[in-house]
């Protein structure tokens, strides 16, 4: 009896693994497993597709319209435009459906078009060629065809287009080199390994005879973890088991260097690969300005409604009067009377005539301010970068208001603040500093003790290390490394460090040649080539932070290097106090600093030293605590060497874009997958910390000393108590875990809480060691605060995808362009932030919150008179405007005026803007759409409409006015009304207006040019598509009096009056900087864009 398939499930269970219930088996070249192996359950996956599109061919139209009606204002307009059609309402349908009709079609268009281009990126990446292995040969599919358990053959330069599993490498010693630039950001390349017992199945023969099965855990979003092992199918009863983890693992968007090809197992593809669980869903953002545009529409649809229901009762009251209900011809029978439903369709009715108070035009001209204003950010010459020969690019321009109100900006470091580009600066041995950049010259003052020191400390550096040497033409397809036309070596690592570091040995005369046969070679400054054969090597990890090796010459060494605050409680001999002072002179520069140190060790010392590191290399439990404990007995006893120190540059100009941040009221943080020192010494370089910045550490370490929770009290009575303001705060990822977790006592409190306190007490904040989702869930943390404030999100690689989806505005910089079209911005570098924010966010805002504002000033100025006209005719529901009025007010006669201010206007010139920062908390927290502002605009309105309706009421009450001794009529006074409010809210516009251009006076003074030719054309001809022209000669008799005339331009002034003296007041009284600035500019008038 075989019990194989038993014993597997038992020792699945029992053997300490990880929890293995939720688990794949992928089968290599979907080979079936040998006879009396475990039973073969084939398992579907799904395709590798990825998939960036909101909507598909079949859903784009419900799913739009479910979208575009969830405005209120849009399924407001449906159910009034299908009210017109079921009763008799005093208007017609086209008033209410074509403004409708032409909102929906044109934002359908503008997002239509935004996804299909989003399907055109997915698209060119789904149908990558790859390159698979069946049945001993190479198969080229699409990428979208790839299969899990599909073997791929990868050529250098090219991007794994899924997750893979590394089974052999054309490298002897089965690694493969691997840039991530479009995940993290970082351009360094990373070293992978095959299996031992894969990596000589170089061919496609031979891998197609691989005969093996992966189980791994399901697929789960973290980058850095991966569990499973692979069981290989020898001539043998037992297959061979062997451990896979994160080095084996080779994740989709990375590109293979510097090896020529690589061969590897499909082990997640499409959606379930690691980088698609990290992209979050792309949920529709709505901007704060929209929110407010919604909740100013409930208050007038509650107005609107007030008045229907005002107008309904009084009408019932009024014919309450025998002597004023119906006439005789068309009296109600006593059966009419008492149907209920007529009180409704009179509601409805009122709700019909009153309905323009909700201006439906406003959306669509939203709508087209957003979509030609995005322009003005891709056309801006300052924001093309010509070293890159890319501008700044619009992904979507719902959010372009959003980019005046951020108040928190996360950011991600490398590549995004720095350049990624290590420079070696100088390096201290025994208290004396030397430079690249000084020529050496031998001191013969220098004792002989110190130059051996010396040379040894070049030594230690050439040694100690992982660099890898390339010697060839190209590296990542740049020429590089070419000296006198002959190709020189060129230095790789997974650490750019490390290269920084060996190249600046290189230029102080000891040169690292290459690794050979497990013999290391350096030439000194003599041109001698020393052999040093490399017997150990103890890796970085980031809770040691250090890494040593141990070579032997003639003698055994052991040399170190790592921070500052692991290698000096090690030391026992050195000059240590010297040292220690250059390197905190250093980090205060914002250098990152390293401290080297060596001891020699007797073949006696050596023979124990690999005694501890195979014991605890072949353990298989606790094997990283072994090695640990190894590791720190290893490392003791040092002599002090030296320090080095290094510059990671930080982008041009971008500490003082932090600084115009912070100075325009914005919060900073930095989420990064650094190291703490790391991350800390570039937040000081680019001034987000200040020297006198007082640090608060919510780390790993810091909570291992003292509890959590006495921690963050701790925090919070310090920043509570003291008056002392300029905080830091660095927090790490495990820390930032223990603090989101939920309190499992119940008295425990809630950290969150005491946190986000803290945060809001500190200037800056520096999240260091984070994973992607973590990245997000602190943007969620600092949105979902009782604030509610507006954040924004900027990275360059595919991990700082969740975090730009999350905040309320993404921002993708240089790197990792496939990942941008997730952004809804993508700027070249990070010093056009600051225009981005300073002065098109600020326009933007400006501009769009004027257009709000006026948009129902203008339709309360339209439609009060009609509502007070009611109490004059009976309400009986008769229109004071007439039907072509009604329909081209928002359409024609006052559209385009406003939708080129909101284009067009710059309030102050953009210089200012740029040089003082502070201009722009003037508009912080959505302050120009407030409530008190926005009753001002509506009292506004309704003081215009009680002075156009009553200052024509009582200028014509019971006179005459044409020459030949006729009354005006209905239609006449409503003309005259109409002409006053046209007049009044164009000329309004044109009094806020600040930037003058030919085109706002062509549009401005055109539009009430259009209006005149208009009415006199739409009196003045007898058209034969009309029943009946109630119109016919009113506007012409109106304009043939002369009073007519001296009442519209006295009723245009006082409608004006009150407006321009509450801003001359204001102005003089209690100005704000921006008005302080507009009175006495330092600079010349505003300049138009320049455009490319």
């Amino acid at each position: 009896m075989d019990f194989s398939a038993l014993r597997n499930l038992i020792s699945r269970y029992c053997a300490g693994e990880e929890n293995w219930v939720d688990s794949r088996t992928v089968y290599i070249g979907h080979k079936e497993p040998p006879p009396g192996a475990e039973a073969y359950i084939p398992q579907r996956f799904p395709d590798n597709r990825i998939v960036s599109s909101k909507y598909t061919f079949w859903n784009f139209v419900p799913k739009n319209l479910f979208e575009q009606f969830r405005r209120i204002a849009n399924f407001y307009f449906l159910i009034i435009f299908l009210v017109q059609l079921i009763i008799d309402t005093p208007t017609s349908p086209i008033t209410s459906g074509l403004p409708l009709f032409f909102v929906i079609t044109v934002t359908a268009i503008k997002q239509g078009y935004e996804d299909w281009l989003r399907h055109k990126a997915d698209n060119s990446i789904n149908q990558c060629p790859v390159h698979i292995i069946q049945h001993g040969k190479v198969v080229r599919k699409q990428s979208r065809k790839l299969r899990v358990g599909d073997v791929v053959r990868v050529k250098e330069d090219e991007t794994f287009p899924c997750d893979l599993i590394l089974l052999s490498s054309s490298r002897d010693d089965g690694t493969c080199f691997v840039t991530t630039a479009s995940l993290d950001g970082e351009s360094s390349h990373k070293t992978y390994y095959a299996v031992q017992d894969t990596k000589a199945f170089n061919t496609e023969e031979e891998v197609d005879t691989l005969h093996a099965t992966i189980e791994c855990e399901q697929p789960q979003p973290d980058l850095y973890k991966f569990v499973g092992r692979i069981n290989i199918y020898l001539d043998r009863d037992e297959p061979i088991a062997r451990p896979l983890g994160s080095e084996n693992l080779l994740l989709r968007g990375a590109t293979l260097k510097n090896t020529e090809c690589i061969y590897a197992v499909a082990i997640y593809t499409g959606m379930e690969t690691k980088m698609a669980l990290n992209y979050q869903s792309k949920s529709q953002k709505r901007s704060a300005v929209e929110k407010s545009m919604n909740a100013y529409l409930i208050v007038y649809l509650c107005i609107l409604i007030s008045k229907a229901l005002i107008n309904t009762v009084l009408k019932y009251v009024w014919q309450a009067d025998p002597n004023r209900d119906e006439p005789w011809y068309n009296e109600k029978t006593e059966t009419e009377r008492q149907r209920h439903i007529v009180t409704f369709t009179d509601f409805l009715a009122f709700m019909v005539l009153f309905n323009y108070i909700i201006p439906v035009s406003m959306y669509v001209t939203v709508e087209m301010q957003k979509f030609l204003g995005s322009y003005f950010i891709t056309w801006d010459d300052e924001m093309f970068d010509e070293e890159l020969g890319e501008g700044a690019l619009v992904n979507t321009s719902d959010l372009n208001e959003e980019l005046g109100q951020v108040e928190y900006v996360f950011t991600d470091k490398t590549g995004t603040l720095t350049e990624n580009n290590m420079e070696f600066i100088e390096c201290c041995v025994d208290g004396h500093h030397m430079s690249p950049c000084v020529a050496l010259v031998s001191d013969p003052a220098l004792s002989l003790p110190l130059q051996e020191h010396e040379e040894l400390f070049f030594r230690a550096l050439c040694l100690c290390h992982t660099v890898q040497v390339k010697e060839e033409e190209t590296v990542d397809g740049i020429k590089r490394g070419i000296h006198q036309g002959k190709a020189t070596s060129v230095y790789i690592s997974s650490s750019p460090d490390e290269v920084a570091l060996v190249e600046g040995m290189k230029r102080l005369g000891f040169t690292y040649l290459r690794l050979k046969d497990s013999h290391m070679e350096i030439q000194n400054r003599d041109d001698e080539i020393e052999r040093f054969e490399l017997l150990e090597v103890l890796n970085f990890d980031s809770v040691r932070r250090r890494m040593s090796v141990i070579v032997k010459s003639r003698e055994y060494y052991l040399f170190c290097k790592g921070a500052d605050s692991a290698v000096f409680p090690r030391v026992i001999s050195g000059k240590v106090e010297q040292v220690r002072a250059r390197v905190e002179h250093n980090a205060v520069e914002g250098l990152r600093t390293l401290c080297v140190a060596y001891k020699k060790l007797s073949p006696a010392e050596y023979e124990e030293v690999c005694h501890q590191l195979s014991s605890a290399k072949l353990a298989l439990q606790d094997r990283e605590k072994k090695l640990a404990e190894a590791y720190d007995s290893i490392e003791r006893d040092f002599i002090l060497l030296g320090a080095t120190a290094v510059e990671d540059r930080l982008q041009d100009k971008a500490a003082d874009t932090i600084e115009s941040l912070h100075k325009a009221g914005m919060k900073v943080w930095v989420l990064t997958g650094d190291k703490m020192e790391t991350a800390a010494a570039t937040c000081y370089a680019s001034k987000l910390f200040r020297r006198n910045t007082q640090i608060l550490e919510l780390t790993t370490k810091r909570t291992e000393e003292q509890n959590l929770h006495d921690v963050l009290i701790d925090y919070m009575h310090r920043l509570l108590s003291n008056e002392y303001h300029d905080y830091g705060l660095i927090i790490d990822g495990a820390t930032l875990s223990a603090v989101l977790k939920p309190s499992q006592e119940g008295s425990g409190g809630n950290y969150k809480e005491i946190f986000l306190e803290i945060c809001r007490n500190c200037s800056a904040v520096l999240c260091c060691r984070m994973a992607p989702l973590q990245k997000a869930q602190i943007v969620k943390l600092i949105k979902a605060s009782k604030e509610h404030p507006i954040t924004l999100a900027i990275g360059d690689g595919a991990n700082d995808v969740s975090m730009i989806l999350e905040a309320h505005v993404g921002i993708m910089g240089k790197e990792g362009r496939q990942a941008a079209r997730n952004s809804d911005y993508a700027i070249p570098k990070f010093k056009h932030l600051k225009k981005m924010l300073l002065v098109h966010g600020h326009y933007y805002y400006i501009r769009i919150s004027e257009l709000v504002q006026y948009f129902f000033y203008k339709n309360v100025c339209f439609i009060f008179p009609q509502f007070l006209y009611q109490f004059f005719c009976g309400f009986s529901q008769q229109p004071l405007y007439d039907t072509a009025y009604l329909t081209l007010y928002n359409i024609s006669f006052t559209s385009l005026p406003i939708l080129l201010y909101s284009l067009m206007e710059q309030h102050i010139n953009m210089d200012i803007l740029k040089r003082d920062p502070s201009l722009y908390r003037d508009i912080a927290k959505n302050s120009l759409l407030r409530w008190p502002i926005f009753i001002y605009w509506t009292f506004l309105g309704v003081f215009d409409a009680v002075v156009f309706f009553f200052g024509a009421f009582f200028l014509f009450d019971n006179t005459t006015f044409t020459s030949n001794g006729q009354m005006f009529g209905n239609w006449t006074f409503g003309t005259l009304v109409f002409t006053v409010l046209v007049f009044t809210v164009t000329l309004k516009l044109a009094l806020d207006t600040h930037y003058w251009t030919w085109i706002n006076h062509f549009v401005i003074w055109g539009s009430l040019l259009f209006y005149i030719i208009f009415s006199l054309l739409w009196g003045g001809i007898i058209w034969p598509f009309l029943n009946y022209q109630r119109m016919y000669y009113v506007f012409m008799q109106m304009l043939s009096s002369g009073p007519a005339w001296l009442s519209i331009i006295l009723l245009v002034v006082v409608s004006l009056l009150p407006d321009v003296v509450k801003k001359v007041l204001c102005r003089a009284l209690w100005p704000t900087t921006t008005e302080r600035i507009q009175v006495s500019p330092p600079w010349p008038l505003p300049q138009a864009f320049s455009w490319a």
